[in-house]
Parts: C-alpha cells; structure tokens; sequence
C-alpha cells in the first residue's frame, strides 16, 4: 500500500517513485483521484482560506498525481497497443460530484458547500481537458460521481445519504469495467449515467 499527501507535492512524486518500484517494468492501468474535503460554508461564510484549501486538495491535488503518475500509465497504453480505450489499458478516474454540475446545483438550498462546488466543477474541467491531452498516449479520462453515499462526509449533516458505501463501490466497479473510447471526457454517475456539466 503506497499513500501520499496531495496537497504536497513531494509525496505525490515519492508516491509515484514507490509504485514505479513496485510494479517493476509494467505500467499502471488505473489511476483514481478520489482525495476530497468540503466545508460547510453557506455563500456569504465563504473565505479565501476555505476556498484555497478545498480547491488545493479536490483540483490541483488530481492535476499533480495525474502528472506524477503519467509517465506509468503511458507505460500501460504503450503495453497494449492498438486496443481501444478502457480502465484495463490505461486511464484516469477524477472522483467528482454532482454537486459540481453548473446546470444541476443539486441540493442548493440545505447546503450551499460552494468552495466544495467550486472545486468539483473545476476537478470536471480538468478531466475534460486530461481526457483531450491524454488521448494520443491511449488514456481514457472521466470524471465519476459516486452518488450521494453513506460516508463521513457525505452523511455529516441531517439528511441522511440514500447510498450505502457498497452500493456505490459496486456501481461505480461495473461503470468503469464498461467504459470504452466513446467515455473519455466525460462525466458519469455510479450508474453510468451522464451528469450535465
């Protein structure tokens, strides 16, 4: 087991070093940011500081590992050339949220989260542009919402969350044994269906 700190740097690197070690000469077929914090702060409570964190760990911390672990999924594409995109050749799963999509603003009125919101919405912009500077190297990049699950995040205010962690584990394992070249760069739910940006 091999972790890092993405919001350092220095980890990411070292992390991506330990796991090139471990898999020796072969590639890594499945990268999964799923690193994430909210807050929550209603509009008018929002501050810098709060912004700076969220957006550190839910959108640059992907950009880094992404870049950090680049060269190992290159690898694994380079290992089945001439197959179609998929999680078993090579690709990038940015773990996002609804509570990202611009035209859904799910739950807008219990909690406004918009740090959290913010920094989603710029996570799915990333893996839509990963999906389009990726793509010549043989990576599938997607943006995921794992639905609203039964964690200690997402079940820490009142409302108690419809998903249990399994339920979504298990949707979201059948998405991405699923996901072909027509998936890259876009965003989906634990049930493979399309979230609106």
């Amino acid at each position: 087991v091999c972790s890092a700190e993405v919001t350092d740097p220095a980890s990411i690197k070292a992390a991506a070093a330990r796991v090139g070690e471990k898999l020796g000469g072969s590639g890594l077929n499945l990268l999964i940011n799923n690193a994430g914090m909210a807050k929550p702060n209603s509009l008018d409570m929002e501050t810098q500081e709060s912004m700076t964190e969220i957006y550190t760990t839910n959108t640059i911390g992907p950009l880094l590992l992404s870049q950090a672990f680049l060269p190992l999924l290159k690898k694994a594409a380079q290992g089945s050339p001439g197959s179609a995109l998929s999680c078993s050749k090579a690709a990038i799963v940015n773990i996002s949220s609804s509570a990202g999509s611009i035209q859904e603003l799910y739950m807008w009125g219990p909690t406004h989260v918009v740090s959290y919101r913010c920094s989603k919405a710029a996570l799915n912009m990333l893996s839509r542009c990963q999906s389009l500077g990726y793509r010549e190297h043989g990576i599938l990049c997607v943006a995921l919402h794992p639905g609203w699950v039964q964690t200690d995040m997402g079940g820490a205010g009142s409302l108690k969350p419809p998903l249990t962690v399994d339920e979504s584990v298990r949707g979201m394992l059948k998405v991405l044994s699923s996901l072909s070249e027509k998936d890259t760069g876009t965003f989906l739910d634990w049930e493979g269906k399309v979230v609106p940006w």
